[in-house]
């Protein structure tokens, strides 16, 4: 390939506020995604949402891309697999649904290297049919996956022993910087060609994995948070390689 590898990361469009401006819609992304993809050596170009996506058009953004990342943000929408909205449920962002799925099937088409990130994970699981819970302390009890409003939170899980995950973040428990409600339901992954790939200890699934694909993780925690980039290294290694092995296709 020779150059550094192009990695796609989606985010919202929001009023933001930014003196003298008012309300000026603008894409917005934590600033932490760039600086991880940076860090393990790609180049991030950041995706905003279009509501009037279809698959052609998911497939020429991502033709022009190395690897992806599904960033984390608001509730998916209920309806979306099948069920009514929780009363914690937020806000509905139908254009982020609609594009962040329309490009994780094609990514799922193109074997294109994926790393989905907390929303990004219940994007890919919803997209292929998984469901969701939709507010985890209504099982397990406790706060501890997002304990307090605005602030990111730690805890212990556990990868699945042989995982591709286990392969990049090693062996046992590891700390990892949590804030979600949400989670998918294990269960609902039967068929879809996914497969857990780490634990919290009160049974929430904290990643999933496709063994089917080159390169196709899933974390419900923020891993752009983390102090080390390894998921990031992870996905940044594989788009390379894919993009170096398709380079070497015949046309």
């Amino acid at each position: 390939m020779g150059g550094r590898p192009v990695i796609g990361v989606t985010c919202y469009v929001e009023e933001v506020d930014r003196a003298p401006w008012v309300a000026q819609r603008s894409a917005v992304l934590p600033y932490r995604y760039v600086q991880q993809v940076e860090a393990a050596g790609g180049v991030a170009v950041v995706l905003p949402p279009r509501a009037d996506v279809d698959a052609g058009m998911a497939r020429s953004v991502l033709a022009r891309l190395d690897g992806l990342v599904v960033a984390g943000g608001a509730d998916v929408q209920a309806g979306l697999y099948g069920a009514t909205a929780h009363p914690t449920s937020q806000a509905a962002r139908p254009d982020r649904d609609a594009w962040e799925t329309a490009l994780v099937l094609a990514a799922e088409e193109a074997d294109l290297p994926v790393l989905g990130i907390c929303r990004g994970m219940q994007v890919m699981a919803v997209a292929a049919g998984a469901r969701l819970e939709q507010h985890v302390p209504d099982r397990v009890g406790h706060e501890g996956h997002s304990p307090s409003p605005g602030v990111y939170s730690s805890h212990h899980v556990e990868p699945v022993a042989g995982s591709l995950l286990a392969g990049v973040v090693g062996p046992g428990a590891v700390d990892v910087p949590t804030y979600h409600h949400q989670a998918v339901e294990p269960s609902t992954l039967a068929g879809t060609g996914w497969q857990p790939a780490a634990w919290h200890e009160d049974g929430t699934l904290e990643a999933m994995e496709c063994p089917a694909a080159r390169f196709r993780l899933a974390v419900q925690w923020h891993a752009e948070e983390a102090e080390g980039a390894a998921l990031f290294e992870a996905l940044v290694q594989a788009a390379s390689q894919a993009a170096d092995s398709d380079a070497g296709e015949p046309h």
